[in-house]
């Protein structure tokens, strides 16, 4: 389907950063894969799979830990949802839930829960409202647990039935796949953390069976080039548009307020801010999740670019500075993108 192309030195220095990134990170190994115009650019894979001795060197078909890029999946299994009208972006989450009366539910909707604008929190074991639906954003737990009840509810279906049936198996995807961490096999890269880390060993957020998800970078990049085509693969419509459009396009509820900007659950470039995830050069609708693990997709639509870097650190070490990290790889994809789209 994708062909490699004769400008992948033109992303020489995308490789150089990934690379100074995981050696800052103390990551294992890593990988980076770009499509551009329609063609893979630049597939690189360094390093190990884990710090072990005689360990698998990192390679196209090894699978990394994506923690909050599974979120690009969630983000899609709603839109499905919505779109075949098992539910509507804008019902009352009181509509499914078991106790419709706790009052940090009041006002609360399904787009609150996938831009991150819904203001619930746990605190001392109870579900409070930090703020009004609408009026702010925080990167919240609540909202993905919420999110996948409501489609299992609906739908019959969890997220990861759905992804499997509508995107996986369609596109013939072999390597993206939700996994027990206690049980991988021989192709997964190991989760580097530190010494007594033990938070997200396991979730169950997706099917209720202590699985993540682990993907490789190729198909990881595909994943992204799917969303970029709007559905579209090997000349077809794979997926309708419209869903491919909901999920990328900015849904938060009040756009004018400066604060974080999303799609279903993809941070969506909107304007420059000094929280943004998405480096400042990067032009309005591209769109970007990075997950703890240092993994990053990012699309830039403008160009027909899409990036893929993936470590296998969890979290990162004293004086690495993520949001800089990472902003800067956006930075010098689109600058490098530019650079092939002026010769």
């Amino acid at each position: 389907m994708l062909l490699k192309n004769e400008y992948a030195s033109l992303f020489e220095d995308v490789h150089t950063h990934v690379k100074e990134s995981a050696e800052k990170l103390g990551s294992s190994g890593g990988a980076l894969f770009i499509i551009h115009n329609d063609k893979i650019v630049t597939e690189s894979y360094f390093g190990k799979q884990s710090n072990t001795k005689h360990a698998r060197d990192v390679q196209a078909d090894t699978q990394f830990h994506i923690a909050s890029v599974r979120k690009t999946y969630i983000g899609f299994a709603a839109a499905y949802a919505i779109y075949h009208g098992y539910f509507s972006i804008d019902d009352p989450i009181q509509k499914f839930v078991e106790d419709p009366y706790v009052s940090a539910y009041e006002g609360v909707t399904i787009r609150h829960l996938l831009t991150h604008t819904h203001g619930l929190n746990i605190a001392d074991g109870k579900l409070v409202s930090e703020y009004k639906p609408g009026e702010s954003w925080a990167y919240r737990g609540p909202s993905i647990e919420l999110l996948a009840m409501v489609i299992k509810k609906t739908t019959g279906q969890s997220v990861a039935d759905i992804v499997k049936e509508q995107a996986i198996n369609p596109a013939g995807f072999q390597s993206t796949e939700w996994i027990k961490m206690s049980q991988p096999h021989s192709k997964i890269a190991d989760t580097i953390r530190d010494a007594g880390n033990v938070f997200w060993t396991e979730t169950d957020i997706v099917d209720g069976s202590g699985m993540n998800m682990y993907v490789s970078a190729q198909e990881l990049a595909l994943w992204g080039y799917l969303h970029l085509k709007e559905g579209k693969w090997g000349g077809e419509q794979l997926i309708p548009r419209e869903i491919m459009q909901m999920a990328t396009s900015i849904q938060t509820p009040n756009p004018n307020l400066p604060i974080h900007k999303n799609g279903f659950l993809w941070f969506v470039k909107d304007m420059n801010h000094t929280f943004n995830q998405i480096g400042d050069s990067v032009p309005k609708g591209s769109y970007q999740l990075l997950g703890y693990t240092n993994v990053t997709l990012l699309v830039i639509p403008e160009e027909n670019v899409v990036a893929v870097r993936m470590f296998n650190r969890y979290g990162s070490s004293e004086g690495y500075d993520y949001l800089n990290d990472v902003r800067s790889f956006g930075d010098i994809v689109y600058k490098c993108s530019i650079k092939v789209s002026e010769i």
